[in-house]
């Protein structure tokens, strides 16, 4: 693949169709699976935009589970551990499997971003035949050629509406399922991610008192299911949480809350440069359509995971004018 930024003019002007924030910021569409999907699958998100004629969208992302994305349209550019990679979806489209992220992963795209995103639940991976998540951390490979069995991105038409897109991936997915007989992730790994919407400056001693098991066991199975040891995972589950309320996708009346797993404003500071390369208000002041995307999804599982607005509300922080009909 070429290593080379792709070209033209830098914007953060993304004309979203897929919803928006209350101020105008472009958001994806959002939908929780089938149950029968459940526990493998936590979420399903559809992107689609438009980037201005001869404009490079430029920013970053940051995922702590693997994701599967179906890419349509554009021209992607990825920093990864690999090195820089691009790639050139076209109509015909393309699937990439990514990783976690360890910190911010700098992406950038032009032209028209059409994107429907599976995200893998928490131990998910390896109950998939999928690649162990410490080996994924800041890649990003050909989800195709990881299969072996056809192109995912087939079974969708890049015009297709976002509820074909839907119903076509729950298809897919759940003939995956009743075909693997696949098994649920560890119910401790389950736990553990509820935990971290709920709260991951919880002490790790009364986690495992409460799973009823030695802290040495919950920090193998976490490594295991994440890739990464207890106190990084906690860490980047407390980073996402503050930056999608410095980015305005986090409820309000939350935000105090989130303030206060830190010990103190330089300690916020640190945190929030250690993953995202900037200060708590470059990254509130600064232009991050990508990432504000990218971020809603957790912040949307915590309202569903912990029921903090009533069944069918939509988020505060989405413009109830600019959701996208499913009907169409």
């Amino acid at each position: 693949m070429a290593d080379a930024r792709p070209p033209g003019e830098e914007t953060d002007i993304l004309v979203s169709h897929t919803g928006r924030t209350r101020d105008g910021d472009p958001l994806a569409f959002n939908h929780l699976p089938a149950k029968e999907l459940l526990p493998w699958f936590t979420w399903f998100s559809v992107s689609d935009a438009d980037v201005p004629a001869g404009a490079t969208i430029t920013d970053g992302i940051l995922n702590d589970h693997a994701v599967i994305r179906i890419i349509f349209g554009g021209r992607w550019w990825a920093e990864t551990r690999d090195g820089k990679q691009v790639y050139n979806p076209g109509e015909k489209g393309m699937t990439l499997y990514f990783g976690p992220q360890t910190t911010l992963m700098p992406i950038a795209v032009e032209e028209r971003v059409k994107v429907l995103t599976v995200h893998l639940g928490p131990g998910a991976a390896a109950k998939l035949g999928g690649p162990l998540q410490h080996e994924m951390l800041d890649r990003i490979i050909d989800h195709d050629k990881l299969v072996g069995h056809g192109r995912l991105s087939s079974r969708f038409e890049m015009e297709g509406t976002h509820q074909e897109w839907l119903d076509a991936i729950h298809i897919e997915l759940k003939k995956f399922i009743d075909k693997r007989g696949t098994q649920d992730p560890d119910p401790i790994t389950l736990a553990f991610e509820r935990q971290l919407l709920v709260n991951p400056s919880y002490p790790m001693k009364d986690f495992a008192e409460e799973q009823e098991c030695s802290t040495r066991t919950v920090e193998r199975i976490v490594k295991r299911d994440y890739g990464m040891s207890p106190k990084q995972v906690c860490r980047r589950a407390r980073a996402l949480d503050m930056a999608s309320a410095l980015l305005g996708v986090a409820m309000e009346t939350e935000e105090a809350a989130l303030r206060l797993r830190y010990f103190d404003q330089s300690h916020l500071i640190r945190e929030i440069k250690a993953f995202f390369g900037t200060t708590p208000q470059g990254l509130k002041e600064g232009k991050h359509p990508l990432l504000r995307l990218n971020l809603e999804i957790r912040q949307s599982r915590r309202v569903q995971e912990l029921a903090l607005l009533p069944p069918g509300a939509i988020e505060p922080w989405r413009d109830p004018d600019a959701e996208p009909f499913m009907d169409e």
